[in-house]
C-alpha cells in the first residue's frame, strides 16, 4: 500500500481481526498443504449426472468467500474457486474443537470476512431447495484480506460497482477476475484460442521457435522502437517490433516451416485497437506463396472458431460474421476504386494527395506514396468490410518485404485479412531476391531522412543471410489480441490482455 494513502473502516477492522487471529494461535497466512480434491464446477456437475454416487461423497475445496449467511448456530456461505461458486453448510456443533465452539462462534462469525480465502471438507448433499451444497465437518482459513472486495452498489436504478469502470479493471485486473466472470471467460478463451492455432500448425509438422526481442536493428514492420541500452556492450538495442527478419533467417538456414508467438512493441499511441505491447502469431513456410498462405489462414480461422464456438460463426456487438470457407478475395485498389470512382495505381504522389484531401481524409506532411494509399485504405474502405475478405495485391510502395506480383507491375503479392472493419493478418510471397530487398530498404531510408518515424532500417546482416539464398517463402503475420477482441466479443484491446499499459496512477 502507497504509504500516504489512509486507511478505511473497514480495512481497519480487517487488520485488528488478523491480530486477534494471530492472538488465538491462528495462522492468517498458513503454509499451502491444504489438499484440494475437487473444484466446484466438477462437484455441481457430477451431482448432477450421477447424484447417487455424489450424495454423501467427501470432498475437500478451497476459494474465496464471496457472501455468507449467519443463522446463530448455522450459516451458509458461497465459496468461489478456480471453475466456479459452490454454496456450504456450516453448523457450529459440526465446527467444535475439543468441546471448544470459537472457531464457529469467534472466528467464522466475527474474525472472517468476504473475501477471505478458506478451506473447507465435507460431505456434499443437496438443501431441500435444491441447491447442490458442501456440509463443512473442517473449516481453515487459508489468506486473510486486509482489503474488501467491491460492493454492488445502486445509482438511478443501476447496479453498478467499481470494477465497471475500466480503468479500476484494468489497473486491479485481480479484482476484475475475482468479481466478474465475463473476465474469466474472455482469458480462458484466449487461451484456447492460441492453444488452437499452435496446435493446426504442429499438426502440420512445422517448428515453434524463440527469437530475440533486444535487437540491434529494429525490422520487419513500419512502426516506431522503443530504445534501450545494453551496458556491458555499450550499445543501443531496441525491443522488437517485429520477428520476421529473424524468421527468415531460420528459412535461410534450412528449416522447412517456422512459427513463434512472439511479444512485440511499439512505440505508439493507444486506444482501443492499439497496446504498445501485443501478441503476434507469424509463421513462415518455404517453397509456397501467398495464394497458399490464403487457404492456409481460413483452414486455420474456420477450425479455431469452431473449437471454440462449436460453429463458424460469431456475435460480435450487433453483427453476425461468419468464418466458413471460402471467403471472398479483392484487390485493394479495386477496393478503393469501387469507394472513390478513381484508379489510385494512376495517380502521382500529388494526385493521391488531393485525392485524399476530397475524401477528408488527413495525412502527415511526410507521408509518402505507400503511407497515402494506406491512409485512403484504412478510412475509406476498411470500416465497411465485415465478413473476413482477403484485401490482395499491395502497390509496392507500401510493402518492403514482399515480393514483387508475378503479372501486375508496381504491386506485389501480399493479402490482409480484415474482418468487422479492422485488420486481422498481413502476409505476402516473401522478397527473396537481396538486391531488390535492397533497394527497398534504401527508399526506406530516404523516407526515413524525410522524417518518417515508422521507415524501416537497413539491415546487413538479414541481406547477407538473403545473399545465400532464401527459397521462395510464404509468411503471414496474425494479431492474436485483435483475433481474440473478434472471438471473445470484448470491446477494447486492454480486455483480452491481462495487464495493459495506462498512464500512471495517481495517489
Amino acid at each position: 500500500m502507497h504509504e500516504q494513502e489512509a486507511l478505511s473502516e473497514q480495512e481497519r477492522l480487517r487488520r485488528e481481526a488478523r491480530q486477534q487471529l494471530e492472538a488465538m494461535g491462528v495462522d492468517p497466512y498458513p503454509p499451502g498443504d491444504f489438499e484440494v480434491t475437487h473444484w466446484s464446477a466438477d462437484i455441481v456437475s457430477g451431482f448432477e449426472a450421477n447424484e447417487q454416487a455424489f450424495a454423501g461423497m467427501t470432498v475437500a475445496v478451497a476459494g474465496r468467500i464471496m457472501a455468507r449467511r449467519i443463522m446463530g448456530g448455522a450459516s451458509f456461505c458461497t465459496l468461489q474457486d478456480a471453475k466456479g461458486r459452490i454454496q456450504i453448510y456450516l453448523k457450529r456443533d459440526d465446527l467444535m474443537q475439543d468441546g471448544n465452539a470459537s472457531l464457529y462462534e469467534v472466528v467464522w462469525k466475527k474474525l472472517l470476512d468476504l473475501g477471505d480465502i478458506i478451506g473447507v471438507s465435507g460431505e456434499v448433499f443437496r438443501t431441500r431447495t435444491g441447491e447442490i451444497s458442501i456440509h463443512a465437518r473442517t473449516l481453515k482459513l487459508l489468506s486473510k484480506a486486509l482489503r474488501p472486495l467491491p460492493v454492488v452498489k445502486e445509482k438511478e436504478g443501476q447496479l453498478y460497482d467499481e470494477v465497471t469502470d475500466p480503468e479500476f479493471r484494468y489497473r486491479q485486473r485481480y479484482v476484475d477476475l475475482i468479481i466478474n466472470p465475463e473476465s474469466r471467460r474472455v482469458f480462458l478463451q484466449r487461451s484456447q484460442i492460441v492453444q488452437s492455432m499452435r496446435s493446426f500448425l504442429l499438426q502440420r509438422g512445422y517448428l515453434e521457435v524463440e527469437t530475440p526481442i533486444l535487437q540491434p536493428i529494429y525490422g520487419g514492420a513500419l512502426a516506431r522502437p522503443f530504445v534501450t541500452h545494453h551496458h556491458a556492450l555499450d550499445m543501443k538495442l531496441y525491443l522488437r517490433i517485429a520477428n520476421e527478419l529473424y524468421l527468415k533467417r531460420l528459412i535461410v538456414g534450412g528449416l522447412n516451416g517456422v512459427f513463434e508467438f512472439a511479444k512485440d512493441f511499439r512505440n505508439e499511441g493507444m486506444d482501443r485497437y492499439h497496446n504498445p505491447e501485443f501478441t503476434m502469431l507469424e509463421l513462415y513456410v518455404a517453397f509456397k506463396d501467398y495464394v497458399w498462405m490464403m487457404d492456409l489462414v481460413e483452414e486455420m480461422l474456420e477450425q479455431v472458431v469452431m473449437e471454440l464456438h462449436g460453429s463458424t460463426q460469431v456475435t460480435v456487438g450487433s453483427q453476425r460474421i461468419d468464418f466458413r470457407r471460402p471467403w471472398p478475395r479483392l484487390p485493394l485498389l479495386d477496393a478503393l476504386a469501387q469507394r472513390t470512382g478513381r484508379q489510385i495505381a494512376d495517380m502521382d504522389d500529388a494526385a493521391l494527395r488531393a485525392t485524399a484531401r476530397e475524401f477528408g481524409v488527413s495525412l502527415d506532411e511526410t507521408a509518402g506514396r505507400g503511407k497515402i494509399i494506406d491512409e485512403l485504405f484504412s478510412t475509406l474502405c476498411e470500416p465497411h468490410l465485415i465478413q473476413p475478405t482477403f484485401i490482395t495485391d499491395y502497390p509496392v510502395e507500401m510493402s518492403p518485404l514482399a515480393r514483387r506480383h508475378r503479372s501486375r507491375p508496381g504491386l506485389v503479392e501480399r493479402f490482409e485479412v480484415i474482418c468487422n472493419g479492422k485488420e486481422l493478418c498481413n502476409a505476402f510471397t516473401e522478397l527473396n531476391d537481396p538486391l531488390d530487398q535492397r533497394r527497398r530498404f534504401e527508399e526506406q531510408l530516404e523516407l526515413g531522412r524525410r522524417g518518417d518515424p515508422e521507415a524501416m532500417q537497413l539491415d546487413e546482416d538479414f541481406l547477407r543471410a538473403l545473399e545465400y539464398g532464401m527459397p521462395p517463402t510464404a509468411g503471414v503475420g496474425i494479431g492474436i489480441d485483435r483475433l481474440v477482441m473478434l472471438l471473445a466479443n470484448a470491446p477494447a484491446i486492454q480486455d483480452v490482455i491481462f495487464f495493459p499499459h495506462l498512464r500512471p496512477e495517481k495517489h
